[in-house]
Formats: structure tokens, sequence, C-alpha cells
């Protein structure tokens, strides 16, 4: 492999896709404020499909240029600082947060403190801050791999819990997951079937080919196949978490509840086949979307920054604790290792038992 590649897919075709020469690499010389990350490791999961299918609709494709046409799907992983004209971010230190699929990534770092820095690259500016904070980590860890595959999965599966809890599950009696083998789901439904007492029932709702996985997970207290939603009592009070964004799965569980549908939220597009722009005249509430950045905001705001990371802390503790039974770590490196594994997820082929960890 060259010293200096990007993995770019074309923005209208996402099964099209290409290395290509960084213009960023290991020799380029450095303005004052600026460092120099070599990706280390990283995650990749349906989660980082969904972030090329909304691309162009949510921004995801402004935080690493690409040639007009193409993109550059971001991912979260581990990067090693091995350049720096910043005074407070030395040569060798270990960071974690949102990466592309390169070798390496220039950042302008700011407000850097002992727990991380923000990058203050211009292009960067107009989007969520959730994205552009980077954790120093003090070196590789043992739980390295599974920080890389959940902590952002985790995370927005521990804020849906949160914020459903808040508004009383609109006063929903069960919740319903669609994509139930998603690892945010699979964090959700953790985060939800944990809470005592509780009077609700969380239910996966899945393919046949995933239906046993999902049930041996323990994280749901049932689960159907997407065919059996008209087998659930219709006047259940429901909320329907989406994962999937199908369109046809959509209006069975729009049609089949009705009024007992309490609300009904988007959170990601597993299957690659809908829009985050809801189809016009489903029974029930309008879909609406949840958009974990501004979640995360709130949150920070309310809790205060200290108190919001040791909540998810140690509730990530237990998750990553729950996941040994059921979850295989599997590592794949170089660029033909990379390019499989995005194939394999695009073509949903991607066992939802493995945790997928790329190097180059």
């Amino acid at each position: 492999m060259s010293e200096s590649l990007d993995f770019l897919v074309r923005r209208d075709d996402f099964s099209q896709t290409r290395w290509v020469e960084s213009p960023v690499h290991a020799d380029q010389p450095l303005a004052p404020g600026e460092a120099l990350l070599r990706v280390a490791r990283f995650a990749l999961t349906s989660n980082n499909v969904t972030y090329a299918v909304v691309g162009d609709a949510v921004g995801y494709w402004n935080f690493f240029p690409a040639p007009e046409g193409w993109g550059r799907i971001p991912v979260w992983g581990y990067a090693d600082v091995v350049a720096s004209r910043v005074a407070e971010l030395p040569v060798g230190e270990r960071v974690f947060g949102y990466l592309p699929i390169s070798n390496f990534l220039k950042v302008r770092p700011e407000r850097v403190t002992a727990v991380g820095f923000s990058d203050a690259s211009e292009h960067r500016q107009t989007l969520p801050p959730t994205y552009q904070q980077y954790q120093r980590t003090g070196g590789p860890s043992d739980d390295e791999a599974l920080y890389a595959l959940f902590r952002p999965l985790f995370g927005t599966g521990f804020l849906i819990d949160d914020w459903l809890v808040e508004q009383s599950l609109f006063g929903a009696r069960q919740v319903l997951f669609a994509a139930a083998s998603s690892k945010t789901a699979l964090a959700a439904a953790f985060s939800m079937t944990r809470r005592k007492p509780r009077d609700y029932e969380v239910i996966g709702v899945t393919s046949p080919r995933n239906r046993a996985f999902c049930e041996r997970t323990g994280y749901y207290d049932r689960v159907v196949e997407y065919g059996q939603v008209t087998t659930l009592a219709a006047a259940t009070p429901t909320v329907l978490v989406d994962m999937a964004c199908d369109l046809g799965v959509l209006r069975s569980v729009h049609g089949h509840f009705g009024a007992a549908l309490k609300h009904s939220c988007m959170v990601g597009m597993t299957h690659q086949t809908g829009s985050f722009t809801p189809p016009a005249g489903l029974p029930g509430p309008a879909p609406q979307l949840f958009f974990a950045p501004s979640v995360i905001e709130a949150r920070r705001a309310a809790w205060g920054p200290a108190e919001f990371a040791k909540r998810i802390g140690e509730a990530q503790a237990t998750f990553f604790a729950s996941t040994k039974p059921w979850l295989e770590l599997r590592e794949q490196r170089g660029s033909r290792g990379i390019e499989s594994a995005y194939r394999s997820l695009l073509e949903g082929r991607a066992d939802p038992h493995e945790g997928l960890l790329l190097s180059f």
C-alpha cells in the first residue's frame, strides 16, 4: 500500500469505490497550530453506511473533503500524533475521535486540555461540535477495540433510553426496535431492559436470519420478525425506534398500530432503502428524527460535562461486560481488508455478532 491513501465512494452509487493518493501525507509541512494524525485503528459498522446514505441531507460528507462526486465516509477510531506544531499536543499522543478512512488526518487543535481537544479546521466550523472532539487516551488499552466499536453507538443508545424515559415513553407500554440486530439498537435495548422497576416491554423486530442472534443477547423481552408485526396487540400503546428506515416496515408498524402508536422515532438507515423524509399519509404520528449530537449537547448542558461522562462511562462498562457471550471481534488490515469489510456491510452480509476493527 502507498504511504498515504484516501478511500473514496461515489456519492450517487456507494458500490463504486477507489483508493487515491492523499494530499495529506507524513512529509507535509505543518503551519503553526496544526497537528498531523496517523490513523491507527477504527471500527466499521452499519452506522457508517448510514453516514453515507444521509451524507448530503445531514452533512456527513463535509467533514473530510473529497473530489467532486466522491465522498469520504467518517468512522470512529484511534489515531497517533506523528507531527505537531501545537505545544500542548506532543508527538506520540494517542487520541480517539472522528476520522476518515485514510492514513493521515491534519487537524487544527484548539481548547487543548488534559482530556482532549477540538478540531478548529475552517471547513468543519459549521458542523456539530460532538464530531469535532478528540479524546486523549494515554495509549492503547485492553478495551480499545470495544471502545472503537461501541463508544458512539452506545452513546446514542444510552441517550435514546434516557430521552424516552424523560418523555414517559409518550404513554406507551411497549417499545419496538426495528433493525434490532444493529449495535445501536442493542445498546438502547440493553439500557431500557436493565431499568428496574419498569412497566413497559422492549421488543426487537428483525429478519428471520437475525432473530436467534437478537434473542441470544438477552437485551429484548421478546423478538419478532418483520412479517410478524401484525401479530402484536394493535391496541397496546407503542413507540417505534426505527434503525432500519425501511418504507415497508414503517408502513407495517404505522398501519397496524395507528392511533396506538404514540411516537415514531427515526435513528438509523441500516436497510438503505428509505429516507429521513417520511412519506405523507402514514397512520399515527409523523416520524421524527432523533439526532444524537443535539441531545448530547442538551445533556451536557443540563448535567455538566463531568456528570455526562460519568453516567455514560458507568453504563458503558456494564454494557461492555454483557457483550462477552455474543460478540466476536474481527480484525482486518490493509486496503483489501478495509474494502472487504465495507462491502460486507453495504451488501448486508455482515454477521451481527461480529465487530469489525480495521487498520492500515
